[in-house]
């Protein structure tokens, strides 16, 4: 069964038991995106997949965001990724001015996980802020 199939039905158990909650938590069930985006954080901070999952994070704030890989941060033989598409760290770093890169509201990113390993990862704008993440890819 894959990652979202599970969780799917692991969540329309849990709405069962929650029924009468109104807030839905990015990532979950209902939502069909991993990573939310919030004013200045990933929610979740970590996601656990396995080799060959795509990880889809979706902007769930008003405010512009990246997925930035801090590219000393990954698995050595791990494809770079970043949101713009940028193949390093510092080619995503320069070409940002909020537009360049940027994912705004209820925009998508996704990349595929290759290689098993920790992928620690961030937004530009909000680094400072401690928007911050990592996904955890097992193989």
């Amino acid at each position: 069964m894959d990652r979202r199939r599970f969780l799917a039905t692991a969540g329309a158990a849990a709405s069962l038991s929650l029924a009468g909650c109104a807030a839905v938590l990015p990532g979950s069930a209902s939502d069909d995106y991993d990573v939310g985006m919030t004013a200045e954080a990933f929610r979740p901070y970590e996601i656990t997949v396995s080799v060959g999952d795509t990880v889809v994070w979706e902007n769930t704030s008003t405010r512009a965001h990246s997925v930035t890989a801090y590219e000393n941060q990954i698995p050595e033989d791990a494809d770079y990724f970043a949101t713009g598409g940028y193949d390093s760290e510092a080619a995503a770093v320069d070409a940002w001015d909020g537009n360049q890169g940027a994912i705004s509201a209820n925009e998508r990113f996704e990349h595929t996980f290759e290689v098993p390993g920790d992928y620690t990862y961030y937004c530009i704008p909000h680094e400072q802020a401690g928007m911050i993440g990592i996904v955890r890819v097992e193989g």
